[in-house]
């Protein structure tokens, strides 16, 4: 692989030529990105002065809690060097469900609840959530295109990839699947709601445990020493209270931009779980037993917002 220095000058040339033959791919990166610009906006008044500090606090306390399980997930990596890939499969159909029942009964249904009281008016309601889901549908898959990253069971994707250093394609990689989830906590939390922000990162925290190990182990399998696995998989926990402040930075401000953004934030979850875990968990003959934990990981969220909401 050449691993020589990308310039901004080379970048662009790629990504200029990656546009052309990835035009939708574009014009969803375009549409994705301004939008969440166009929502920070708006909000940034709001979050300098000071009226979000208990959002903030729970959304970084959510955000850190991700990172943490991430981190504990990584740790038997410096022992094990695999895991049965049925086990894996299983793991990660865990992670799958309760990323959707997350996105249900914490992102959807308090969006819809929210937006139908904001405009007096359930359909109106739910396009705005709708609204939401689409641009956060966009913007990944603007993020997936024009990122360079390691897919799995494809390899190197997105424009200049051949510059980067395997281990950072998938560092990159591992940052398109943690974004989302800390944004989903930071909206959670972004109105210092307990029961719409804490089932929410229980859900992604307790998730992040099996994703965690599956992600140092996917290092060790490429080659990397064990520290560097554990090292990496963890510190790629570190985008969850970074995206967890992106969501609250998105969410507040304008009384409507808390039903889109957790809106966006659920469209975001639902294209990684769709595009990434889901058929991952399929890819080895082991539907049954990842189909499995996916039920049991819905069941036990479904079961956590319950309780906790």
């Amino acid at each position: 692989m050449n691993t020589a220095p990308l310039t901004q000058t080379s970048w662009l040339e790629a990504a200029r030529r990656h546009a052309r033959t990835h035009t939708l791919a574009f014009v969803s990166l375009s549409l994705g990105l301004t939008a969440v610009l166009l929502l920070l906006a708006q909000s940034l008044w709001t979050v300098l002065s000071g009226e979000l500090g208990v959002g903030v606090r729970y959304g970084l306390l959510g955000g850190f809690a991700g990172f943490v399980a991430t981190a504990l997930g990584a740790l038997p990596a410096l022992a094990l060097r695999s895991i049965g890939q049925k086990t894996e499969d299983s793991m990660l159909g865990f992670a799958a469900g309760m990323m959707l029942a997350a996105t249900a009964f914490s992102l959807l249904l308090p969006g819809l609840e929210a937006g139908a009281e904001i405009l007096g008016s359930r359909p109106l309601g739910a396009g705005v959530v709708v609204l939401g889901m689409t641009l956060g549908v966009l913007m990944m898959l603007g993020l997936d295109a024009f990122t360079p990253h390691e897919h799995d069971k494809i390899g190197p994707c997105g424009p200049g990839y051949e510059r980067f250093d395997r281990v950072w394609l998938f560092v990159f990689a591992i940052t398109l699947h943690n974004l989302p989830e800390g944004m989903a906590i930071g909206v959670g939390f972004s109105q210092g709601d307990m029961s719409v922000g804490l089932p929410l990162a229980t859900a992604i925290a307790l998730q992040d445990i099996p994703e965690g190990l599956a992600v140092a182990l996917a290092l060790r399998a490429a080659g990397f020493a064990p520290g560097r696995s554990v090292l990496v998989a963890a510190a790629s926990g570190l985008m969850e209270p970074l995206g967890a402040l992106l969501g609250v930075g998105l969410s507040s401000g304008l009384a409507l931009a808390y039903p889109v953004g957790l809106g966006l934030a659920a469209g975001a979850m639902l294209f990684v779980v769709s595009h990434e875990v889901i058929p991952q968990t399929h890819r080895n003959g082991h539907e049954t037993a990842a189909t499995i934990g996916l039920m049991f990981g819905f069941a036990l969220m479904m079961v956590l917002d319950t309780t906790l909401g």
